[in-house]
């Protein structure tokens, strides 16, 4: 018997397609957040904030307030929030004039903590962690809303992609896979055109656990 087995849905191969990171858990060396960043990320208005500039790349509190309709001097508020805590900061090569503000996120993944380096502060952790969860739930639903459609032939066009698998590896086996997964998503990311018309924003969890939790 085969030690992986896979179930897949996507839309290439008869298999459904399912630069900010957060991350709770796993091999990888990126920083760990401060006490700022888990404060400022535990406000869900703030995530919706970072959401938009993930999107748009570049924007300014006007098209950010307009997105999510909100009032613009309450996110310009949420903005400098972000900005204190070192996550998103001002383009001034975008700004019409000295009075206009642009802002972009930093580039980067963060952990939430680890145990050579646990989190800050564990409360906000734990709202955090709360939060992102739930921003994972809501993907699943929005891929099982549309995966029916796909499989039924009558949505022709890939929106997303889920898989389960199972494999049996060692930690540093899995460890290994996972940075290699990582290294492959940041090259794909760098090569992509930002002016393709045809370009989307894919939101990509991954979740993973063994059988011993």
């Amino acid at each position: 018997m085969s030690d992986t087995e896979d179930e897949r849905t996507d839309g290439t191969d008869g298999t459904v397609p399912a630069t900010t990171t957060e991350r709770a858990g796993g091999p990888w060396n990126e920083a760990v957040m401060t006490s700022a960043m888990l404060k400022a990320l535990a406000h869900p208005l703030r995530r919706r904030i970072t959401k938009v500039l993930t999107q748009r790349e570049f924007a300014r509190a006007a098209d950010i307030a307009a997105d999510l309709d909100e009032a613009a001097n309450s996110v310009s508020f949420h903005l400098r929030v972000l900005a204190d805590a070192g996550l998103i900061v001002e383009a001034p090569e975008r700004a019409r004039d000295r009075r206009d503000r642009v802002w972009t996120r930093v580039p980067g993944a963060y952990s939430l903590g680890t145990p050579e380096h646990p989190v800050e502060d564990e409360m906000l952790g734990s709202v955090l962690m709360r939060t992102v969860i739930d921003d994972h739930h809501e993907l699943v639903r929005r891929v099982a809303a549309w995966a029916p459609e796909y499989v039924a032939g009558r949505a022709p066009d890939v929106h997303a992609y889920l898989v389960q698998r199972t494999v049996r590896l060692t930690e540093a086996e899995f460890e290994a896979m996972m940075t290699k997964v990582e290294d492959v998503m940041r090259a794909a990311v760098d090569a992509h055109d930002q002016g393709d018309p045809d370009g989307r924003v894919w939101e990509i969890d991954t979740v993973a656990a063994d059988n011993t939790i």
